[in-house]
C-alpha cells in the first residue's frame, strides 16, 4: 500500500496525506520518495491551484526513520536513497513551487516534521499537537531543516529550541512563528478551509509571483531589489491576468479564476 494518499477536488485543491501510520509518517525513503512523486505531479498539473499537506493519526511527522538511518553505515550517505540524500529536494521545493502549500497539521511533530510545517506557505496545528526539535536528544542536530525553520525563528526561540530538545505546545510554535496559528481540534478543518478559500480568491501566476518575491527578495541588495520588482511589477500588470482582473474589479464581478471558489467575493483593491 502507498503512504501518500492524494485527493483533487473540483476547486482545483490537492490533498495530500501522508498516511504511514504504523512509523508516525516518519521520513522513510519510502515515503520521501513517494511524496516527492505526488508533489511533482502537483507543480505540473495546472489543474491543481492550492496543495494541502496534511496526516492521518495521531502524529504529523515523526522526522527521519530511525530504523533506516542506524541501519546505514558509519559515513554511508552515498549508499542511500537519492531521496534520502537529496533533502533538500524535499524541504526546499516547497518555496520553488509557484503553487502555495498549506500544511494542515492534525499531530504530533517533531524534529524533521518541523521542517515540514515550516517550509509550507502556511500552516495551522491543532492545538492540542506537540512540536519539538529532539534532534540532540539522539545524538544528531536539526541541520537541515534548520535551513527553513531559522529564518520563521527568534534567535532567542531557536538556541533554546534547537539546545534543550524539548516539546513544547502548538500555540508555543506559533508564537515562535514556526507556524501561522493553532486552533482547537474541532475548528482545524474550518481554519484551513479559510486559509484556501483566500488563496483561491488570488491569480495563480499573482500568486506564483508573489512565492517569488518571497523567496528572492530578502537576500537581494536594495538597489538590485528595486530594479527586479519594479521590472516585475510592469510586466505582471501589462499580462492578461491582471488585465481580466483588474476589468472585474472595475465592474464589480468576480475575477475569472473565482468561477470555481464558492461565493466568490469581489477582492479587496491590492496595492
Amino acid at each position: 500500500m502507498s503512504v501518500i494518499e492524494t485527493a483533487l477536488d473540483g476547486r482545483g485543491v490537492l490533498t495530500v496525506t501522508l498516511a504511514d501510520e504504523a512509523k508516525r509518517n516518519a521520513l522513510s525513503a519510502r515515503l520521501v520518495g513517494e511524496l516527492s512523486e505526488a508533489l511533482d505531479a502537483a507543480d505540473a498539473d495546472p489543474k491543481v491551484r492550492v496543495v494541502v499537506l496534511t496526516n492521518r493519526g495521531r502524529v504529523f511527522c515523526a522526522g527521519a526513520d530511525l530504523s533506516e538511518r542506524s541501519a546505514g553505515t558509519p559515513g554511508g550517505d552515498d549508499d542511500r536513497p537519492a531521496a534520502v540524500r537529496r533533502p533538500e529536494d524535499l524541504f526546499g521545493r516547497f518555496a520553488r513551487s509557484p503553487k502555495p502549500y498549506v500544511g494542515r497539521i492534525a499531530g504530533h511533530c517533531v524534529a524533521g516534521g518541523m521542517g515540514l510545517a515550516a517550509a509550507m506557505d502556511i500552516s495551522i496545528a491543532a492545538e492540542d499537537a506537540r512540536f519539538g526539535f529532539t534532534e540532540v536528544r539522539v545524538g544528531v542536530a536539526p541541520a537541515v531543516i534548520s535551513v527553513v525553520c531559522l529564518p520563521k525563528l527568534r534567535p532567542a526561540d531557536a538556541r533554546a529550541a534547537f539546545l534543550r530538545g524539548t516539546r513544547f505546545p502548538a500555540a508555543d510554535a506559533a508564537r515562535m512563528g514556526l507556524i501561522n496559528a493553532a486552533v482547537p481540534a474541532d475548528r482545524l478543518d474550518g481554519e484551513v478551509a479559510a486559509a484556501v478559500d483566500d488563496l483561491l480568491a488570488g491569480g495563480p501566476g499573482a500568486l506564483a509571483a508573489s512565492k517569488r518575491l518571497l523567496a528572492e527578495v530578502p537576500g537581494m541588495p536594495v538597489d538590485e531589489a528595486f530594479s527586479w520588482t519594479g521590472a516585475l511589477s510592469a510586466e505582471l500588470f501589462a499580462g492578461d491576468e491582471a488585465r481580466a482582473g483588474m476589468l472585474a474589479y472595475l465592474e464589480k464581478r468576480p475575477a475569472p479564476w473565482l468561477a470555481a471558489v464558492p461565493d466568490g467575493n469581489i477582492p479587496e483593491q491590492g496595492g
